[in-house]
């Protein structure tokens, strides 16, 4: 903004310079002009109804005067173009009053509404007492313009320092949330965490939920949220292993229920999300984690996936070599036989677990007749014996079995 702020006012024509009769009797107006130009914006604009009152109002009133009397420098042309006239240092004012605008949260319409309502009311006074102190008919258009084109200056500025101010704020809570976000993934989120939250200005909801999508859903979804949630860009673990693939942290303006779970997911329905589960806002990580394991094991969201649906699997899931060496010991009796007679009698021996022994449950899964079941179990009853029966060899099969054997295993 450099630019702008040391920008030189060099508008108008040129060929309009006012009298020192006319000037002097300007000068003399301004103290009306300026609370008249006041007044009208108070009315006009309601975000400036209470403006007026404490230090920004006097930083306010400050800058219309300044700019007036800046504006009456360079129709004098007493002060020409330097950097350092009082015509530049109105510009340089209304920059400094763009980021006082937008740190006490009004928005640039307000700002520039504020401009062309004051506008507005200076010319018509200016112009009223400048024909009155002599000024011609021929020269009151060129006056016209020398006072839009010198507005139209101070409005630019003002709007480059409510962006700019706008711009360096948002990029410093950007990077506290994304301290917040390091420190609720992390390991010590109860000692960091609130921390963290007051530097980002914050505030905590009772809940938040990991959600994982693909990037190009995360402004729609945004969109619909709680205005807490936001998105960690920077350093998120395991994440990068899914490319396209994003972190929302959603929050939750009450305790987990039923109710708000059934509601995220209607929001989220179309979106391709892993959604983690709902926990209070400094155990996040842990849902985190979920959703990731989920997506690890799926490889992809299609259709979304709610980890609450998935609880089994994700457990199963968490240790693969450990499934594996388990599935190997409870399919150990079947190691002798041909393949595809060994996966036949996996596939019976999961679904009599599953459906505890319901021959005509079995049958209608495997779609098999009932006879071929009970085959099929004598079979089984020869080589695993009175361990079918053992509770322990029971609660083992059923986990290692728990989701389809590949037949590869």
């Amino acid at each position: 903004m450099d630019e702008q702020k040391q920008a030189t006012v060099a508008v108008g024509p040129p060929d309009i310079e006012l009298s020192e009769e006319i000037t002097a009797a300007l000068r003399a107006e301004l103290p009306r002009v300026s609370e008249r130009t006041l007044a009208a914006v108070i009315t006009s604009v309601p975000s400036y109804a209470d403006a007026w009152s404490g230090p920004m109002g006097e930083t306010i009133r400050g800058a219309v005067e300044l700019a007036l009397g800046g504006f009456l420098t360079l129709a004098g042309r007493s002060g020409g173009s330097d950097p350092g006239s009082p015509a530049a240092e109105a510009v340089e004012a209304a920059y400094t009053l763009g980021r006082g605008e937008a740190r006490n949260g009004r928005t640039m319409e307000a700002l520039l509404a504020a401009y062309r309502i004051g506008a507005r009311v200076a010319w018509r006074d200016m112009s009223q007492t400048a024909v009155a102190a002599g000024l011609s008919a021929e020269h009151l258009s060129a006056f016209a313009e020398l006072v839009f084109a010198y507005i139209d200056e101070l409005s630019a500025a003002s709007a480059a320092g409510h962006t700019d101010e706008l711009e360096t704020t948002g990029h410093v809570r950007r990077r506290y949330l994304e301290r917040l976000a390091q420190a609720l993934l992390g390991d010590a989120p109860e000692e960091t965490g609130p921390a963290a939250a007051e530097r980002a200005d914050w505030p905590p909801p009772a809940a938040l939920t990991a959600v994982l999508l693909p990037e190009k859903h995360v402004r729609a979804v945004l969109r619909k949220v709680d205005a807490r949630s936001f998105q960690p860009t920077e350093d998120v673990r395991g994440l990068d292993a899914f490319s396209g693939f994003a972190l929302l942290l959603v929050a939750e303006p009450a305790r987990p229920s039923a109710r708000a779970r059934a509601r995220l997911g209607k929001l989220l329905a179309g979106h391709e999300a892993v959604v983690g589960p709902t926990r209070p806002w400094l155990q996040v990580g842990g849902s985190y984690s979920r959703a990731l394991a989920l997506l690890r094991l799926r490889e992809s969201a299609s259709g979304g996936l709610d980890t609450e649906e998935h609880l089994v699997e994700i457990l199963i899931g968490a240790d693969p070599e450990a499934l594996a060496d388990l599935r190997a010991r409870v399919l150990g009796p079947l190691d002798d036989l041909r393949p595809s007679a060994a996966r036949k009698l996996t596939d019976t021996l999961r679904s009599w677990l599953l459906h505890q022994g319901r021959r005509e449950d079995v049958a209608a899964d495997l779609f098999i007749h009932p006879q071929t079941v009970r085959y099929r179990m004598g079979q089984l009853h020869d080589l695993y014996g009175d361990r079918l029966r053992e509770p322990e060899f029971v609660l083992e099969a059923t986990i290692a079995l728990a989701t389809p054997v590949s037949p590869d295993l």
